[in-house]
């Protein structure tokens, strides 16, 4: 037999087999794809969440069903998403949590390259902002420091969870301004800001959108900003790195991942409508009222990204000495 015809029966072979894979592509999504948000309803991951549910959903014409599974800072529902079938029928959004569990927990029941493939990142954000009770006596970093100083080990802040990059950039003060505030894991943004405004602890790092309206109605008070420039939504506010932190320069983010194995087909598509969806103005505005910033990564950059922020977290949990757990 010629080379040729064996070439010709080959193509012959395999083209019923990628006229299969087509009609298979064509035909997803078959039912409502199940979004995994590892934090409480209503944080911020929550609502950020919900909005681009919608914009997946109109792209797709199939409802994306947001399931919050909170639980040991996102280990729980991210957990769910490694085990489910790599179908593209259920997927993640989540933080900068997905990174900072890798070098904090243990026994971590997945691996964040291994086990999940990436989509894209959705947004960043300018920073957490460092808010603080009204009843706290300090309208500044300078005077936090002081009398953080003066009552050692007294003074506490929350976070949305060990390993968050909330809790991160808590002990990266600590160590930083040489100060003793106590940490209170919570399971959420918005458990620990109620604790905030009931003055069950003193002060919290709070994405914008989480915190702004409580701002504008003086039910607590910013002092810092901890990303590398102001944002525009409240442009009044230092940065850490204005006030001399040079090592401050912590930002937000939020991304989507398959589990391993999706077909890059369909990580394809998704990501081709979010990035549409981040060039929108409307999306545009939507993310200038969260204080954030449109990225719409490719998966190669997006994978590229937390492997610099899995490093990143590292070097933080190091220099403020946190022992994993």
């Amino acid at each position: 037999m010629s080379r040729h015809v064996c070439f010709a029966l080959c193509v012959l072979a395999a083209s019923p087999l990628a006229a299969q894979d087509r009609g298979r592509e064509a035909a997803y999504p078959s039912r409502h794809i199940r979004m995994i948000c590892p934090f409480t309803s209503g944080s911020t991951l929550d609502v950020m969440a919900r909005v681009v549910a919608e914009r997946l959903a109109a792209g797709l014409g199939h409802n994306i069903v947001v399931d919050n599974r909170p639980g040991a800072n996102g280990v729980i529902g991210t957990e769910l998403v490694a085990r489910a079938p790599a179908d593209g029928h259920t997927m993640l959004m989540t933080t900068g949590s997905f990174t900072g569990n890798q070098v904090l927990v243990k026994k971590l029941p997945y691996h964040t390259v291994r086990d999940f493939a990436p989509i894209t990142q959705i947004a960043r954000s300018y920073g957490l902002v460092l808010v603080v009770h009204p009843g706290v006596a300090a309208n500044s970093v300078k005077e936090l420091v002081a009398l953080a100083k003066s009552r050692p080990g007294k003074m506490t802040y929350g976070s949305s969870g060990v390993g968050n990059v909330t809790h991160l950039v808590g002990e990266l003060f600590n160590t930083l301004a040489g100060v003793r505030i106590t940490h209170v894991p919570y399971k959420g943004a918005g458990q620990a800001m109620t604790d905030v405004l009931g003055r069950q602890i003193d002060m919290s790092f709070v994405s914008t959108v989480f915190v702004q309206q409580f701002i504008k109605d003086g039910r607590v008070r910013p002092l810092a900003l901890t990303g590398g420039e102001r944002s525009p939504v409240l442009p009044g506010l230092p940065t850490f790195k204005e006030l001399g932190y040079r090592e401050f320069d912590v930002t937000g983010w939020y991304g989507l991942w398959f589990p391993a194995g999706t077909p890059a087909a369909r990580v394809d598509r998704i990501h081709g409508i979010i990035r549409m969806a981040v060039a929108a103005p409307e999306f545009k505005a939507k993310m200038d009222e969260f204080g954030l910033v449109g990225v719409g990564s490719s998966p190669a950059e997006f994978a590229k990204f937390l492997k610099e922020d899995l490093d990143f977290q590292t070097r933080i949990v190091k220099l403020a000495g946190i022992q994993p757990q």
